[in-house]
C-alpha cells in the first residue's frame, strides 16, 4: 500500500514580510503637493475631473499601462495580399488608455475650458496620466500642443482643430471628416540635423491650394495619428505643414513607415522612421517661417516633458514609500530605520521640488496671455524646468529602486519600466544642451525675461540666508559674459534650484527651509539620502502622502 503524502510535507515556506499590492489607490487624493499646486494655479474648477481621473490612474489605468508596455506596437507594412497599408497595431490596453485620457480632457481641457487656471488643471491631468503610462502621453501631448497652431488658419485647419479638441477617441483608419475626434502627431527630426531643424531636406512643392512633400523623417512619433505637423523646405524657406494620414477619399496618404524604433523604453508608444512620396499637405502659418510657427507647440511639449518627469519621480517615490512601510528588516519596519527614513524623506523632497517647478511653469503659461510678467517668465522657466526636472528623474527613480532592493529590479515592481522611461524626457524636444542654450538666448535677447526672473526672486528676499546668497551668486555669474556658453549648464542648474526655492518659499511649503539648506547651500551630499541630522525627516514624509 503506497505511503500517503500530505501537502505540508512539501511546503518550503510561508509568504511573510511582503508588502500588499499598492493598487487600488487614489493618485489625486493621496498627493497633497499636487493638490496644493493645482489650487495655487487656479485649477480647482476641474476638481471633480481630477479626482475622478486620480482614482482611475491608481486603479484601472495602472494595469492597462503594464499591459500596453508588455504588448508593444507592431508594424504591418503590408496586408496578407501584398498591398501596402503602413499601419501600426496596438494592444487593446493602449486604446483603452487613450479613450479614458481623451474622455477626461488630458489633451484638451485647456482649450475647451479656457478660463484662468485651465492650463494648470490640464497639467494636473497630464501629471496623473503619466503615472499610469508614459507612452500614451506622447500622442496626448502632441495633440494638446498642436491644436492651437490650427486656430485662425484655413478652413481646413480649423476643422482639424475642432476635432483635435474633442473628447472622443476614434482609432479607425478612416478620413478625419468621418470622425468626431482626432489625434495629432509631429515630424520635425531628420537624419542629418537632429535638433538643427533648419537643415531639413524634405521638399514641399506647391500644387494648387495644397503642397506635395518628398523627403524623410528620422523620428516620426505616434504614426497612427490622424494628421501630423511637419517641417519642409518650401520655395520661401522652411515651412510648417499639416499632413493627414488618410485622405478625404479614404485612400492612405503617401507616408511610408520604414520601421518602428526599437527604443530603450516608451514601449507602449510607437516611434517610427518614415518617407514621404509626394504626400499631400496644407501649409500652416506663414511660408518660410516654419520654426516661428512651431515655437508655441515646442513650449507646450517642453512643459509636458517637465510634468512627465515630475510624474515619474512621484510614482517612483510612491512605490518606494509603499514598500518600506510594509517591509521589515533587522527587527523593525524599513520606514523606521533611520538611514532608510533619510532616503525616503530626500525622495519626498525631490518629488515636491520637481512638482513645484513644473507647475510653476504651467501657471506662467496659463497667465501669459493676461500678464506680461508671467509671459516673460514662461519663456525662460520652460527650458529651465525642462532641463532640470528631466535630468533629475533617472537618479531619483534608481534611488527608489534601491529601496526595494532586488524586487525593484524586477518588472513586477513597475520600477524597471519607470527607469527605462526616465531618460526620455531629457532627450525629447531638445536635449540638455539645447535647453541651456535657449536659456542663454532668453536672457540675452529678452531683457523682460531676465527682469521677470529676478522680480520673482525679489519676492522671497530675506526668507532664507542660503536663498539670498544663491541669488547674489547667480547675479554675479550672469554679470560676467566670459565663456557664458561654456557655463550654460551650471547657470541653468542654478536658475532651476533658485526658482524652485522661490516657489516653495512663496507657497509656504514646510519643505522650503530644508530645500534651501540642502540644495542651495552645502548641507547635502552628492547622492540622495544625505539630509543633515536635524532635517525635518518626519514632516517631509508626512507631507508627501495623504492616506
Amino acid at each position: 500500500m503506497g505511503q500517503s503524502h500530505s501537502s505540508d510535507r512539501f511546503r518550503t515556506h510561508s509568504v511573510q514580510n511582503q508588502p500588499p499590492p499598492l493598487e487600488p489607490y487614489d493618485a489625486w487624493t493621496s498627493d497633497p503637493v499636487l493638490r496644493a499646486h493645482v489650487q495655487a494655479g487656479g485649477g480647482l474648477s476641474a476638481r471633480s475631473t481630477l479626482q475622478a481621473y486620480g482614482a482611475l490612474v491608481g486603479g484601472e489605468l495602472g494595469g492597462l499601462g503594464t499591459a500596453a508596455n508588455e504588448h508593444r506596437p507592431q508594424l504591418r507594412a503590408y496586408d496578407r495580399y501584398g498591398h501596402r497599408i503602413d499601419r501600426v497595431e496596438f494592444h487593446p490596453a493602449y486604446h483603452r488608455l487613450m479613450e479614458q485620457a481623451i474622455a477626461h480632457g488630458v489633451h484638451s481641457l485647456a482649450w475647451n475650458d479656457p478660463q484662468p487656471g485651465a492650463h494648470v488643471a490640464r497639467a494636473g491631468l497630464s501629471y496623473l496620466h503619466h503615472q499610469a503610462d508614459a507612452g500614451t502621453s506622447c500622442p496626448l501631448t502632441m495633440t494638446f500642443a498642436a491644436a492651437p497652431l490650427l486656430r485662425g488658419q484655413s478652413t481646413i485647419a480649423a476643422l482639424w482643430h475642432e476635432r483635435a479638441t474633442s473628447c472622443s477617441y476614434d482609432p479607425r483608419h478612416v478620413p478625419a471628416a468621418e470622425k468626431d475626434g482626432v489625434t495629432l502627431g509631429m515630424g520635425m527630426t531628420e537624419k542629418q540635423g537632429g535638433s538643427d531643424v533648419r537643415s531639413n531636406s524634405t521638399r514641399a512643392t506647391v500644387e494648387g491650394d495644397h503642397y506635395r512633400l518628398v523627403g524623410h523623417k528620422w523620428f516620426f512619433s505616434a504614426p497612427m495619428s490622424d494628421a501630423f505637423l511637419v517641417l519642409a523646405q518650401a520655395p520661401e524657406g522652411l515651412t510648417c505643414f499639416l499632413l493627414p494620414r488618410i485622405l478625404e477619399d479614404g485612400t492612405a496618404n503617401a507616408i511610408r513607415i520604414l520601421r518602428l524604433k526599437d527604443k530603450l523604453g516608451d514601449w507602449s508608444n510607437a516611434s517610427s522612421e518614415v518617407e514621404f512620396e509626394d504626400a499631400l499637405a496644407w501649409r500652416v502659418g506663414e511660408p518660410g517661417r516654419g520654426v516661428a510657427t512651431i515655437i508655441e507647440m515646442v513650449a507646450l511639449t517642453r512643459l509636458d516633458c517637465a510634468l512627465g518627469s515630475a510624474a515619474e519621480i512621484r510614482q517612483a517615490f510612491v512605490r518606494a514609500l509603499h514598500h518600506v512601510r510594509h517591509r521589515s528588516a533587522f527587527g523593525k519596519a524599513l520606514i523606521d530605520q533611520p538611514l532608510m527614513r533619510n532616503v525616503i524623506a530626500d525622495l519626498a523632497l525631490e518629488s515636491e521640488a520637481a512638482t513645484a517647478l513644473a507647475f510653476r511653469v504651467a501657471r506662467a503659461i496659463d497667465a501669459a496671455p493676461r500678464d506680461p510678467h508671467e509671459a516673460a517668465l514662461a519663456r525662460l522657466a520652460t527650458p529651465v524646468a525642462k532641463y532640470w526636472v528631466c535630468k533629475r528623474a533617472p537618479a531619483v527613480v534608481n534611488e527608489a529602486q534601491e529601496c526595494l532592493g532586488g524586487a525593484g529590479y524586477v518588472e513586477d515592481s513597475v520600477l524597471p519600466r519607470l527607469y527605462r522611461q526616465a531618460p526620455l524626457n531629457s532627450i525629447w524636444e531638445g536635449a540638455g544642451n539645447v535647453q541651456c542654450l535657449d536659456v542663454l538666448r532668453a536672457l540675452a535677447r529678452q531683457r523682460d525675461a531676465l527682469d521677470a526672473m529676478f522680480a520673482e526672486f525679489e519676492r522671497c528676499r530675506g526668507a532664507h540666508m542660503a536663498f539670498d546668497r544663491a541669488v547674489a551668486s547667480l547675479r554675479t555669474a550672469l554679470d560676467s559674459s566670459d565663456r557664458l556658453e561654456l557655463r550654460a549648464r551650471r547657470i541653468t542648474e542654478r536658475i532651476a534650484l533658485v526658482l524652485t526655492a522661490t516657489v516653495l518659499l512663496q507657497s509656504g511649503s514646510g519643505a522650503a527651509e530644508t530645500f534651501c539648506r540642502t540644495r542651495l547651500d552645502s548641507q547635502h551630499g552628492i547622492t540622495l539620502g544625505t539630509l543633515p541630522r536635524d532635517a525635518p525627516v518626519d514632516a517631509l514624509i508626512d507631507a508627501a502622502w495623504a492616506p
